[in-house]
């Protein structure tokens, strides 16, 4: 790999350098050929024996910069001036065979200065749990960060049970949190602070509109382009009932890629209200509460900004505000964006009645406790313009339900025909998909491979979620929701 290590080389100050700790009998679990192939370089030629060595951290690869990334971070809600890599690693960063500069990093690499008391490891499962949900998230063409590989490290790691320890080898477009700049922000340090937005601008470049409406303001321009992101990002996680389930500022990329899957999860019955973190114990971080989220994390990034924009106090804050603001306008018209696939609409069709349509529907889902996956897929049943038509199973579910379902349903096909056409069939098949990590699948997955070392369930699991949209006997088993009672006492852990 060719590695041109921007980060170590222009951000003093943003980083401690550091290595990975002993991996006893480093063991591949995990290789991702696809990625590796756009990543270049060479990857795929290497023996496993070379790739264990690397991406367990034994092996420094020339060229490469271990370093660890220092960042704070709002953690539900209250502020945590120092945290940064507690178990994580920059190994560096390459050109990939489009050119595009990527990040390499360990996840359960050891500790570092950053840990806290922690034991800067990670185990088995969650590992590969995070190349269930990347992998799962990239298949339905939501930005997302990737696992390259995982190596179990032949270590034992201690959490509620002795576990079987790993490295995870992930890939982003950059790791710049909105952590990052609050860490500067917080010690007063606006030089570095200046360094990193240049940085980050030069990196994670707005768009023209966005520097002309900054009026030349760097930090404006920045923020008003990952206002935009995430408003995109939050939009295609509630199309699919994505929930991550630690919506922290430190986990938040400037990039708009979903990065560190731990209590994540799919929703299975919708409700707004659901949650799957044990430790989200107030719901902070309930589906329905994701944007709000988003839009309370980006006032965090304008709250850092501020010292490095341009005007006087009352015109900074005031930009800053308004950006913040315009979140709720860019959300509208991604989340009405997602819809219009979700639907099948045409572009002649309003959108007042693309949000109508689809919050109607998604309220009929909650009513009748209905599979927010399955709910969506079952509109390709429900398309066909046959008054009177047969419901599919799913709604059977009393004569008020069926009674309410067909209202719905006449009512869309007369907006899908007010624009020219009936709902596009193929638009509903490319948005909405037949499957998603099921919690229950992804945790029998995990137990094989962690407690028994049989990696085919997860092997299984992962060939069908990069495939989430295809029907067949072979994905079948994978579409089914999970049995209510199993469905309704899921949780989910962050794996540290």
């Amino acid at each position: 790999m060719q590695f041109d290590n921007s980060y170590a080389r222009e951000l003093e100050g943003a980083f401690v350098p550091w290595q990975a700790a002993a991996a006893p009998r480093p063991r591949e679990r995990f290789f991702n050929a696809e990625l590796a192939a756009e990543l270049g370089g060479g990857l795929l030629q290497w023996e496993q024996d070379k790739r264990e060595a690397v991406f367990s951290g034994q092996l420094i690869p020339p060229g490469a910069q271990p370093i660890a990334q220092a960042y704070a971070g709002h953690q539900f809600g209250g502020f945590s001036p120092q945290l940064g890599d507690g178990r994580a690693l920059l190994l560096g960063e390459v050109l990939d065979t489009q050119g595009r500069r990527r990040d390499i990093a360990f996840k359960g690499s050891g500790r570092t200065p950053f840990s806290r008391g922690g034991d800067g490891k990670a185990a088995v499962g969650p590992m590969l749990r995070e190349v269930l949900i990347g992998e799962a998230l990239h298949a339905l063409g939501i930005p997302s960060t990737r696992a390259l590989a995982v190596v179990a490290t032949g270590d034992v790691v201690q959490r509620d049970r002795a576990l079987p320890g790993a490295v995870l080898t992930r890939v982003a477009d950059s790791h710049l949190r909105v952590g990052t700049f609050e860490f500067f922000a917080a010690r007063g340090d606006t030089l570095r602070l200046k360094h990193l937005l240049d940085y980050a601008v030069a990196r994670h470049a707005p768009s023209p509109a966005q520097w002309d409406g900054a009026s030349g303001d760097a930090a404006l321009a920045l923020l008003m382009a990952v206002v935009q992101r995430q408003a995109a990002l939050v939009a295609q996680w509630m199309g699919i009932g994505f929930i991550h389930g630690v919506m922290n500022t430190d986990n938040m990329s400037i990039s708009g890629q979903s990065i560190d899957f731990g209590p994540c999860a799919f929703m299975e019955a919708h409700d707004p209200d659901t949650v799957y973190s044990s430790i989200d114990h107030h719901g902070r971080y309930a589906y329905g509460r994701q944007p709000g989220i988003a839009q309370w994390n980006l006032a965090r990034l304008a709250e850092a900004l501020l010292p490095v924009m341009t005007g006087d106090e009352e015109a900074r804050f005031a930009a800053a505000r308004d950006a913040v603001v315009s979140f709720d306008a860019a959300f509208d018209e991604a989340m009405v964006r997602v819809w219009r696939g979700k639907l099948g609409f045409s572009p002649a069709v309003a959108d007042t009645d693309v949000r109508d349509c689809a919050q109607a529907w998604q309220q009929l889902l909650h009513q009748h406790r209905v599979d927010h996956t399955l709910g969506w897929r079952s509109l390709l049943d429900l398309a066909p313009d046959e008054a009177g038509s047969a419901l599919p199973l799913l709604w059977q579910a009393g004569q008020a339900g069926q009674a309410s379902v067909r209202a719905w349903r006449d009512r869309w096909h007369q907006l899908a025909r007010s624009a020219g056409a009936a709902p596009d069939v193929q638009a509903l098949r490319r948005h909405n998909p037949v499957l998603v990590p099921r919690n229950h699948q992804v945790e029998h997955a995990l137990s094989a491979a962690s407690d028994e070392g049989d990696d085919g369930p997860f092997r299984q699991l992962l060939a069908a979620v990069r495939r989430p949209f295809d029907e067949g006997p072979d994905t079948a088993a994978y579409a089914r929701a999970a049995p209510p009672d199993v469905a309704a006492r899921h949780r989910t852990f962050c794996g540290t």
